[in-house]
């Protein structure tokens, strides 16, 4: 799973694709160091935290908690990024794992 308890809440790897035809959550793959990631993809083009910003709206709705929750912490500029959910870690880990992993917006 690409989701981690840590004290303060959830960190999530994630490979973002900007400047998809869609913003969506692809679903769960392999990441080519045999890591585990959430596949995102945004319609936003990766200039000037654009993408970072729709990364974050997205998962915000998706998951529904609050953007402010949301906070990146490492891959600013990397499409491999780690996204930290600030919160309860076990009601997080139940709400990810069993809820909005696989769903687009359409």
């Amino acid at each position: 799973m690409p989701f981690k308890p840590v004290a303060d809440g959830v960190r999530i790897a994630v490979r973002l694709t900007p400047k998809a035809s869609r913003n969506a959550i692809a679903g769960i793959a392999s990441s080519g160091q045999g890591e585990t990631v959430l596949k995102v993809m945004v319609t936003a083009v990766p200039e000037a935290g654009k993408a970072n910003e729709a990364l974050i709206k997205l998962l915000a709705k998706e998951w529904g908690i609050a953007k402010s929750s949301i906070s990146l912490v490492a891959g600013a500029t990397d499409r491999n990024k780690i996204v930290h959910v600030a919160g309860d870690a076990a009601d997080l880990m139940a709400r990810l794992s069993h809820g909005g992993v696989i769903r687009t917006d359409t």
